[in-house]
């Protein structure tokens, strides 16, 4: 039986609800980071024999590898332009007799300068790319643990989908810790997926597809 993932907060191909995004349209065609940011609720079933572990990936592979022309007036970034992937939450090491996570459970809330790394009740977090994007920001900058919601640029043709996965894994620790990224995550990860599920969730803040 393949891993079946699943939500009682976000429907698979349906719009991601504000409750469990970072930005959310400003009623001017633009976008503020005044989302609710709450970490959605996942449940699996379906863990083959030997799982040792779980780990949850969320990342949205829409955004703009070149971010300069994001979120500027009198710009739009053409739904065919080159893109990259994006971190929000990355969780490893969570025990084998755990099958869900509850609503809130990377995040409550948007917080200034990020979240911490390391351990927390659920698992081992690792750094988000809110600790890039945010990077600079005299307000915002920081490191970003846990788990931040969507907040794809205001002018952005594309619809932005983010991937809820969950793995199964052969050993019960990754070995990580401190502030690791995605790269760190999928060279841990390799040669010890034994089955994954995902659901996948649509956001967008571009003023005509709203």
């Amino acid at each position: 039986m393949a891993l079946h993932v699943e939500s009682d907060s976000i429907k698979h191909g349906e719009r991601v609800p504000h409750d469990h995004a970072f930005g959310v349209p400003d009623g001017e065609g633009k976008a503020a980071p005044q989302g609710g940011n709450r970490s959605p609720h996942l449940r699996w079933s379906g863990a083959p024999a030997g799982t040792q572990s779980f780990a949850v990936l969320v990342f949205d592979p829409d955004v703009p590898a070149d971010f300069s022309d994001a979120n500027q007036e009198g710009m739009t970034l053409a739904h065919d332009q080159e893109r990259s992937d994006f971190t929000h939450w990355l969780l490893v090491d969570i025990p084998p007799d755990v099958n869900e996570l509850p609503e809130g459970a990377g995040s409550d809330g948007i917080v200034p300068g990020g979240k911490p790394t390391g351990e927390t009740e659920h698992g081992v977090t690792g750094a988000n790319s809110y600790t890039e994007a945010m990077a600079g920001d005299p307000e915002m900058g920081g490191t970003y643990g846990g788990y931040d919601g969507p907040f794809p640029p205001w002018n952005d043709e594309r619809v932005h989908h983010y991937h809820f996965i969950v793995y199964a894994l052969d050993v019960p620790s990754l070995g990580l810790s401190g502030d690791f990224n995605l790269d760190r995550f999928r060279e841990a990860i390799e040669g010890h997926v034994l089955d994954q599920g995902e659901i996948v969730g649509e956001y967008t803040l571009y003023a005509e597809h709203l």
